[in-house]
């Protein structure tokens, strides 16, 4: 009865968590970029599923192209360091916010349907200034 206790307390400790959701998907990349997630390095690769608090470095020569699950395309050019720093997106209303972080490089979006859900309801941060996207094509260079 006592690990029948334990099982069950164990189990409801792992349903309380939230769930890491996949918020998109590398699409194509050159070699030398990375995607920081908990302090860990990983080398990205297409297809790599990316999650809210992800930091995506690209070095000297390297580029990535990501599409984030509201269908945002994000692509980042040589010596870029990114954070998605909040996301969350509901496909069935096809509501949402974002939240990205930009401290070196160069950030070209397309917005997706989250920019359709409201005024301002996707958010890219610079060291010096927070633009408020309302639905368009745009590129973001921080020089440093």
């Amino acid at each position: 009865m006592r690990k029948f206790a334990i099982l069950i307390v164990a189990m409801a400790a792992l349903v309380a968590q939230p769930a890491l959701a996949d918020i998109g998907r590398i699409k194509n990349v050159t070699s030398g970029v990375q995607v920081i997630r908990d302090g860990r390095a990983i080398t990205a690769r297409p297809g790599l599923r990316l999650r809210e608090g992800d930091v995506i470095v690209t070095s000297r020569r390297s580029r990535v192209g990501i599409t984030l699950s509201d269908d945002t395309r994000m692509a980042l050019g040589p010596n870029s360091r990114v954070t998605l720093d909040e996301y969350e997106y509901d496909r069935r209303r096809q509501t949402g916010r974002s939240v990205t972080s930009i401290n070196r490089g160069s950030l070209g979006v397309t917005s997706g349907n989250i920019t359709r859900s409201g005024r301002d309801r996707m958010r890219v941060r610079t060291p010096t200034s927070t633009l408020g996207v309302r639905g368009t094509t745009f590129v973001v260079e921080v020089s440093g």
